[in-house]
């Protein structure tokens, strides 16, 4: 055997019984780390169905309004009901079902 192979041979054996599990494993700085990464992911996830919520229910919204102001601009192209009477008759069907329009401007 050459003098190489054997120190090196001595070095793997001296590092077997050197081998401690606990020095190895993450322990409590990777518990709370992890925990730390999950509350983040968390926090985003709920932020981002909040932001996705917000968006459709704007998007609801301006799509009611355009179907009133198409709605008007029909009836005053007929001749039936000016579009700044008083006495026009409100469509409130839409707005009851929906939840209200957040006007958070973030």
């Amino acid at each position: 055997m050459s003098p190489a192979l054997a120190s090196a041979i001595t070095l793997v054996a001296a590092a077997e019984e050197e081998f401690d599990p606990n020095d190895v494993t993450p322990g409590v700085v990777g518990f709370i780390a992890t925990i730390l990464i999950m509350v983040a992911v968390l926090l985003l996830v709920l932020d981002m169905v909040r932001r996705i919520r917000r968006v459709n229910y704007r998007a609801e919204a301006q799509e009611r309004l355009a179907a009133e102001e198409a709605a008007a601009a029909e009836a005053a192209a007929d001749g039936d009901v000016s579009p700044g009477d008083a006495d026009a008759p409100q469509t409130d069907a839409a707005a009851s079902e929906t939840p209200p329009v957040d006007r958070d401007e973030r």
